[in-house]
């Protein structure tokens, strides 16, 4: 029987390539989006595959989408969230948008975690990872705004208290830090704002000299829902190709 997984934020950047991998590999994919932003539409789905509005800056549409889903699913990827510039859409008035950085990426993921949890005790199996980011989950990376990193470090921290929580348990828990991805989000935070030189310039600094696709970091998620990544529960895994060890390339 086909395991389910539910993807949150699935419709675009690296939650969308989630999607494309597991449907690709047989599962059952759930994913949410954003309701009301252009952008974030659902766009076509498979046999396979569903789409559920969810706004993780509204605690009832949360608990909606918890009420919603057919049946518990055996995978949750918490890779919803918003970045330096996409919380812009929120409050043009930048205390506003901090808040809202620490309530959707923090305190909506802590949320809808303690929503699905109790599914996951009651079979005890399953898996669920958490995304964050380089900065704030790894280290702290020159320029990045300091409620975006704290979200991020907040939920790193999810993480590893809800993999110490669970060690005992048949549940796995994994928290992804990502790099520089290739995606709108880090286009719209980072990019948008640079000419072509001090674009080229910046992507050339990165590990590598490029950026990370959002397809690398969904085979790393697929590779977490294995038998052989067992031994890394509790893992928080950098997955910058090398910034979070050497944060300072991007000063060079």
């Amino acid at each position: 029987m086909a395991r389910t997984v539910l993807i949150t934020g699935g419709s675009s950047g690296i939650g969308a390539a989630m999607v494309r991998k597991f449907s690709s590999e047989g599962f059952t994919v759930w994913f949410t989006y954003l309701s009301g932003i252009e952008s974030d539409s659902p766009g076509s789905t498979d046999a396979n595959s569903r789409a559920f509005p969810l706004d993780l800056n509204d605690r009832a549409s949360i608990e909606s989408l918890a009420k919603a889903l057919p049946y518990s699913p055996d995978i949750v990827i918490h890779n919803a969230g918003v970045g330096s510039a996409t919380v812009k859409r929120v409050s043009d008035e930048a205390h506003l948008q901090d808040e809202a950085l620490i309530k959707i990426n923090a305190i909506g993921t802590l949320w809808l975690n303690e929503l699905l949890l109790p599914h996951f005790k009651e079979r005890n199996s399953g898996t669920i990872i958490f995304l964050s980011s380089v900065g704030g989950g790894i280290t702290q990376v020159p320029g990045f705004r300091y409620a975006d990193g704290m979200s991020k470090a907040a939920i790193a921290f999810l993480g590893r208290i809800l993999a110490a929580d669970l060690a005992q348990s048949g549940i796995n828990v994994f928290t992804i830090c990502p790099g520089a991805t290739s995606t709108p989000m880090f286009e719209a935070s980072t990019l948008a704002g640079l000419d072509s030189l001090s674009r080229e310039k910046l992507i050339a600094a990165l590990p590598k000299g490029r950026m990370i696709e959002a397809e690398e970091i969904a085979a790393l998620a697929h590779f977490l829902t294995t038998d052989a990544a067992k031994p890394l529960h509790g893992a928080v895994l950098d997955a910058s190709m090398g910034l979070g060890v050497n944060p300072g390339l991007l000063q060079k």
